[in-house]
Order: structure tokens, then sequence, then C-alpha cells
């Protein structure tokens, strides 16, 4: 998998925690001009894992799809 393979997130609306359909992604943070460096994030064994540049908390819920989030405005269209 190369890295433009990987679901891509962003919490423009500032939410505490988003729910997504996979366990190995990036955060953007939030839309340009605002985002921070798109790091990859992977979540290993855990359901959840916090951004350590936007501190936005990630949970891992398996009846979304691999572009799925709630809130679903949070999936990161290039």
């Amino acid at each position: 998998m190369t890295a433009d393979d990987y679901a891509k997130f962003k919490n423009d609306r500032g939410v505490p925690e988003i729910r997504i359909g996979v366990k190995e992604f990036k955060c953007a943070g939030a839309s340009a001009p605002q985002d921070h460096p798109h790091i990859y994030l992977e979540m290993g064994a855990a359901d959840t894992i916090l951004c350590t540049y936007c501190a936005t908390l990630f949970r891992y819920d398996p009846r979304l799809g691999p572009q799925e989030a709630d809130p679903p405005d949070s999936v990161f269209l290039d």
C-alpha cells in the first residue's frame, strides 16, 4: 500500500472524537490552510488513537467502511 492509498481524515468542526472504519489512516488536522502535516496513524490492536498534532481522538467503528467517518464531513477529499 502506498501513502496515497490510505484514507485521510480532517476535523474542521473541532469535534473531540471521530469514528472511522479503518485502523490505518492519515490525519490532516483540518482543511487547508489550517491543516497540519498529513501524518500516518496506526491503531494496532487498540480501537482508538490520539493525533499528536491536533488532539483529535479517532475511534475505530467496524460498522463504517474504509472511506467513511462519523461525522461524515470528516473524510478528507483531495
